[in-house]
């Protein structure tokens, strides 16, 4: 009896290690073969913005790459979460992809989520990152974020500003402000960034966090005053300008922008997106395109990424909690 049951045991040992190996072949066949069909990044952004023009490119470089056709999909609302929940409902076979970005990794503080933000995503590569700036009316009598922090200890909740939303990263950044500064400021949220400057532009609000593209004609024409950008240093497109960071040390809140992947793709789909789009936004064209919206490419493995991801969830949670924001 014993016999039998150790004659059992290996074959039962030998059947497992047979699926195993099984499993093994058929993703790695799957890594060689794919893809074999239309892929699909989603937006979960409107058109326009920085999400959806390096969604186009990515799409338009993979299709020249693999000679299938790769569609973007725009799917807004929900701050992120519609378009987010239908890509980690996907079938996790690296058809259909995600552009996601800062609001991925605030939203887990502010939402209760329809999906597990790292169970459900597989991060596929950081394709680029870049600064914000910080952006003043001249009516404000602040030249640098020194001064800014100055005048709002001196009139304690009586300086406002504003953002493109409560939760978006231009909210969270300029709370970050208040926050390492140790000043009280209103916040006033708007429907989008627009709405926002344009209150800025008029003065019903006396700063903001802003994009830094939209943002140069303003600053050129002298109707705003740059006074920091939020990145760890000095920003190519405005190298004048100092970060955030020279007066508050470790202060950092840039927007950057990835592909993810359904929770459970196959390690080497992960890896084939992962280094054909690195090969991909490397070239010199992209890197142009790229720096002209104020960002740089980052690139990396799918690992970096992920370690990112998880950092940003934790540092924008602290930030949060810290604040006390809360979505109304």
């Amino acid at each position: 009896m014993q016999q039998k049951d150790a004659r059992g045991r290996a074959l039962g040992a030998v059947r497992a290690a047979m699926i195993a190996l099984g499993c093994l072949a058929a993703g790695t066949a799957a890594g060689q073969s794919y893809p074999v069909k239309p892929l699909r990044i989603v937006v979960p952004f409107a058109p326009g913005g920085p999400n959806d023009i390096l969604a186009r490119v990515i799409g338009q470089k993979l299709t020249e790459a693999w000679g299938q056709q790769t569609i973007v999909e725009n799917r807004a609302g929900g701050g992120t979460v519609i378009g987010t929940e239908f890509v980690a409902r996907a079938a996790p076979d690296g058809y259909t992809l995600l552009m996601i970005s800062t609001s991925h990794t605030s939203n887990p503080s502010l939402r209760k989520l329809p999906y597990d933000p790292l169970r459900d995503l597989e991060p596929v590569i950081l394709v680029a990152s870049g600064p914000n700036v910080v952006l003043a009316h001249p009516s404000l009598p602040a030249r640098s974020i020194k001064e800014l922090i100055a005048v709002a200890r001196a009139r304690p909740g009586e300086v406002a500003y504003g953002s493109g939303g409560a939760g978006t990263s231009t909210h969270l950044s300029g709370a970050m402000v208040g926050l390492m500064g140790g000043v009280q400021m209103i916040h006033v949220p708007y429907k989008g960034a627009g709405p926002a400057t344009i209150d800025l532009l008029s003065g019903e609000i006396t700063w903001m966090v802003g994009t830094i593209l939209p943002s140069m004609p303003h600053i050129r024409s002298g109707r705003l005053r740059a006074l920091a950008v939020t990145g760890l240093k000095r920003s190519p497109v405005l190298p004048e300008v100092p970060p955030v960071a020279d007066t508050l040390p470790g202060f950092e809140a840039s927007s950057w922008y990835g592909v993810a992947a359904p929770g459970g793709t196959p390690r080497d789909v992960v890896m084939k997106l992962n280094q054909e789009i690195a090969r991909r936004i490397s070239t010199p064209d992209v890197r142009e395109r790229v720096a002209g919206e104020g960002a740089e490419i980052v690139a990396g493995s799918p690992d970096q990424f992920g370690a990112f991801y998880r950092a940003e969830i934790e540092k924008w949670g602290k930030i949060i909690r810290a604040a006390g924001i809360r979505l109304e």
